[in-house]
């Protein structure tokens, strides 16, 4: 390929996609959450049936992915904020990034029990 025709961006790009994505994924599953919530003034029983499926270890490894999403959005968007408003914001993005991922890290190694710990039990027996 010709110089310059192809962007291979470094992490301030993939962080710049990874919000976005992580903002998209978030706006889904308020839209989701909002529906199914209205459910119950339609259809009590349909309500029981539809969080009854959220009680699957399949729903625990999507809530674990909810909550890597709102925890790097959140995360993240903190070092947007800095980089704006700091006045050396732009020359520490990088460092601030990887803390924003070791931080994000910790959190994920942190939430596995208290959100996969009933998905783990019902899949291998306590």
């Amino acid at each position: 390929m010709p110089a310059g025709t192809l962007y291979r961006g470094r992490e301030g790009m993939w962080s710049w996609v990874a919000h976005r994505v992580t903002g998209v994924l978030i706006f889904f599953f308020l839209f989701v959450h909002v529906l199914d919530t209205a459910l119950v003034r339609v259809s009590p029983e349909a309500y029981d049936e539809v969080v009854a499926t959220y009680k699957t270890p399949l729903v625990a490894l999507l809530e674990y992915g909810l909550v890597a999403a709102i925890l790097f959005h959140a995360l993240n968007g903190l070092r947007v904020v800095a980089v704006d408003f700091w006045s050396k914001g732009a020359r520490y993005q990088k460092q601030m990034l990887w803390t924003v991922m070791a931080v994000w890290f910790v959190l994920m190694v942190g939430a596995l029990y208290p959100v996969l710990g009933h998905a783990v039990r019902e899949v291998f027996g306590s």
